[in-house]
């Protein structure tokens, strides 16, 4: 409201400078075996893989680039891809050993962080789009809305290790990724006439149940690799996690103008409520499907250790 919007992103340089001098004082010096060498190969695939991927659904989602030049971006990225994988399988020491995946656990949960995420990380793209161009709030009045998220979200961290402790990781991800789906979902009811406080609750309890999303996922995918396979799972599955994100506002962004399509939006304010009311159902149910990944675990299958050390939020 104050400035133009590029303003916003220097909130960054405060918080990483902090972070940095808190991995100085706090991290430990750990050193792996360097013996072998940087798979640089391995790295060069996997990187032009990513970029070429992302890029091509962030032109398909904002409609940046034509969709002919999305798709061969996309294409060219998956091929980059499938070459990484054949160059991992045959290379003893890659960027990202195709061992990791001998871990049912680690697979589950690389999986499933891919497709639950999906509408994890279109929320803070759609969300307040949907409080200021849809409802009419303000900059500042929508962003004090997403503030009972951050809230819930932080409550829950102090039961969720009893509550997956209790009833295991099987049960936990499957009910609780049916429910993250709903809860998305359920903002297309949300309408101009709904009350202040019930989005607030709600907003609240969204941000409980992906939370408890959060820290089962991780956990689990995480919890059982050895200390040889630590490193390299932890950067994968940080790669996961950023590219969930991407697909989620690519697939928000890409659903909610064809749901707008060509319809004047000025002569009928209706159709751009229904866009959103309609995103958020599909968008839902992208979340939900991730429930089947779960489901695979056996009933006590899982890392036994304590599951609130592990977030990636």
């Amino acid at each position: 409201e104050a400035a133009t919007w590029h303003w916003i992103f220097l909130i960054n340089l405060p918080v990483g400078l902090i972070g940095v001098i808190a991995a100085l004082r706090v991290m430990p010096e750990l050193y792996g075996d360097t013996s072998h060498g940087f798979d640089w190969p391995g790295f060069i695939l996997f990187s032009i893989g990513l970029i070429l991927i992302s890029l091509g659904l962030q032109g398909l989602g904002e409609h940046a680039l034509s969709v002919a030049v999305s798709m061969l971006l996309v294409i060219g990225g998956l091929a980059a891809m499938a070459g990484y994988w054949l160059h991992a399988a045959r290379t003893e020491v890659a960027l990202f050993s195709l061992r990791l995946f001998d871990i049912p656990t680690f697979s589950i949960g690389i999986l499933g962080n891919l497709f639950a995420r999906l509408g994890s990380g279109a929320m803070p793209f759609l969300t307040p789009l949907f409080l200021q161009v849809g409802l009419g709030y303000s900059p500042s009045v929508a962003g004090l809305t997403m503030v009972p998220t951050v809230i819930g979200a932080m409550l829950i961290k102090f039961f969720a290790e009893r509550v997956i402790g209790r009833q295991g990781y099987r049960r936990v991800l499957t009910v609780n990724t049916l429910v993250l789906g709903a809860f998305i979902a359920s903002f297309a009811l949300v309408d101009r006439g709904t009350p202040h406080v019930v989005i607030l609750a709600q907003l609240a309890l969204f941000g409980i149940v992906n939370s408890m999303q959060f820290t089962a996922m991780n956990t689990l995918t995480l919890g059982e690799l050895d200390d040889a396979r630590a490193s390299a799972g932890n950067s994968l599955l940080s790669v996961v996690v950023q590219l969930a994100m991407s697909l989620g506002v690519a697939a928000a962004g890409a659903l909610l103008a064809a749901f707008v399509g060509a319809r004047d939006v000025q002569s009928d304010p209706g159709v751009l409520m229904h866009a959103f009311h309609a995103t958020y159902l599909c968008v839902g149910a992208l979340s939900a499907s991730a429930a089947w990944i779960f489901f695979q675990l056996g009933r006590r299958e899982g890392p036994s250790g304590p599951a609130s050390v592990i977030d990636q939020s």
